[in-house]
């Protein structure tokens, strides 16, 4: 009976399962988006038990489109949106409250009283993280806070926090497991990266008991197996978060290599080896994954607004229908003439770090159209990683000479053109552009024996296109001149301090 390995890719628009094959090639792909929740300015949620229905609904669907039987699969690998917090009645299964999604800003004063208590360097040397409203922490402590009656069910031992995989993992259990991977342990600002453990006073900190947190395991193993849920008995063997996961169907296996991923967000990773390296340019270090004993790290410049800055065009200002229809109209000009986007819709992430900034669309003249706007949407998402960049440039002192990209945004041919222009490097495609959900595959399959070792699978990767600056890096300096003049006039927005008593 031929065999084949079952990602869930769970992301913060839509869930998605893909069947791989032994070659890792996609043998069926399914997906649903799911409701996106703005009870306020600056809030995201979503609906748990809406994640985890249409991620066992596009499971069965893509099993049923490679024309397979569950017994077909030998064993289920999982990625996910970070950061996003659930918390659930361990007896009943039942959420207590939506997901609070890690673009969240509702608990940003709080991360601010705790960078005035000067809480931040001892965060940041335990958990390689800057303080924001962005990690898991805070969000747990205002469900605990506002739930009623979730802090005395907490400390007694009646609920359970997790990130996306532990919610799911729980459900395809039916509450067997409790469990997360180190790479989403890392994101939650309570474990602590060098002792690879929860950390008690991180917790005290945070006013957490430690009865809500999962078991930590490493990101390839048999964790257990399916219980009544898509089928009894499938090995649930790979667990990663879905940059480290990006990273890992990469085949970014040696330090220094770098990829970036153009998704809701925009993320990019280096391979750092077995050593944790602590930021000078603010960016964050983290767990890539945990094989067998060798944990391997990572630094990381997260970029919150990317291809949700498409998703705005088409459904907040409504100039396109379709999210592919962004490159057609972009393509109508051959620059931005001038007009620059910040998406700071939730903050501006790496390397600024401010959580207050706020969307600016600037250099608008009577003769701009929404061809320009959407011109200088797709080039926002460039700049970003640019930035990035060259921090991680600082950081790690490496000349980054390639960078690999998957993710929606690389089938946008002239966006990557722009991103190796800017970036004055390579840009490489590869062939197949679902990493995040093939590393969860691999790391699923090297478990179960389905792949003998990470030689096997790296012959696997392969380019598709690659992008070499086309511009010299002097015809670059006036564009990036613009793009720094944007940001910082998005930064000086919200140093008003009535604005920041509107966003409480």
């Amino acid at each position: 009976m031929k065999e084949y390995i079952l990602a869930f890719d769970q992301g913060t628009t839509s869930s998605r399962a893909i069947v791989f094959g032994h070659n890792g090639i996609p043998l069926a792909i399914a997906q649903k988006e799911f409701t996106q929740i703005y009870p306020y300015p600056g809030w995201v949620e979503h609906d748990p038990e809406e994640i985890w229905s249409t991620q066992a609904g596009v499971a069965v669907e893509a099993i049923m489109k490679a024309g397979l039987e569950t017994s077909n699969i030998a064993a289920i690998g999982i990625t996910n949106q970070r950061e996003t917090t659930i918390v659930w009645n361990r007896k009943s299964g039942k959420p207590l409250y939506n997901a609070i999604v890690w673009q969240d800003r509702r608990t940003a004063a709080f991360c601010d009283e705790l960078n005035n208590r000067g809480e931040g360097p001892k965060i940041l040397e335990k958990t390689g993280l800057i303080i924001d409203a962005y990690f898991s922490a805070s969000k747990i402590r205002w469900i605990l806070d506002h739930v009623e009656g979730a802090r005395r069910m907490a400390e007694n031992g009646e609920l359970a926090f997790g990130t996306v995989d532990s919610w799911l993992i729980w459900n395809l259990t039916r509450g067997g497991l409790h469990i997360t991977d180190v790479s989403n342990a890392s994101r939650t600002m309570l474990f602590n990266i060098h002792t690879m453990k929860w950390d008690p006073e991180l917790l005290d900190i945070f006013n957490i008991p430690l009865s809500l947190l999962p078991e930590v395991r490493s990101s390839s193993e048999i964790y257990g197996k399916t219980a009544g849920q898509l089928a009894s008995g499938i090995p649930i063997a790979g667990i990663a978060g879905d940059q480290q996961a990006a990273l890992f169907g990469q085949m970014c296996i040696e330090p220094g290599m770098v990829k970036n991923t153009y998704g809701t967000g925009c993320f990019m990773m280096m391979n750092i080896g077995d050593k944790p390296i602590v930021s000078k340019s603010k960016l964050l270090t983290t767990i890539a994954w945990k094989i067998g004993n060798e944990t391997t790290y990572a630094l990381e410049g997260s970029i919150f607004i990317a291809g949700a800055v498409v998703q705005w065009l088409r459904d907040g200002l409504g100039i396109i229908k379709n999210s592919k229809d962004i490159e057609r109209l972009a393509a109508r000009v051959t620059d931005s003439e001038g007009v620059y986007f910040v998406p700071a819709f939730a903050g501006l992430g790496a390397p600024h770090w401010n959580q207050h900034a706020r969307g600016m669309l600037v250099g608008i003249t009577r003769g701009t159209t929404s061809a320009h706007i959407a011109r200088a949407a797709l080039d926002s998402i460039a700049y970003q990683t640019l930035e990035v960049l060259l921090a991680m440039q600082t950081d790690s002192g490496i000349n980054i000479l390639e960078l690999r990209v998957d993710g929606g945004a690389t089938v946008n041919n002239n966006l990557m053109q722009f991103q190796s222009d800017l970036l004055q490097a390579k840009v490489i495609r590869p062939k197949i552009t679902e990493t995040t959900a093939l590393g969860a595959a691999y790391l699923a399959g090297l478990a179960v024996n389905y792949w003998s070792d990470i030689r096997d699978i790296k012959q696997q990767w392969q380019i598709d296109k690659t992008f070499s600056p086309k511009i010299e890096a002097e015809e670059t300096l006036s564009l990036i001149r613009g793009w720094h003049r944007a940001a910082n006039a998005s930064k000086s927005w919200a140093d008003d301090p009535d604005y920041h008593g509107s966003l409480k």
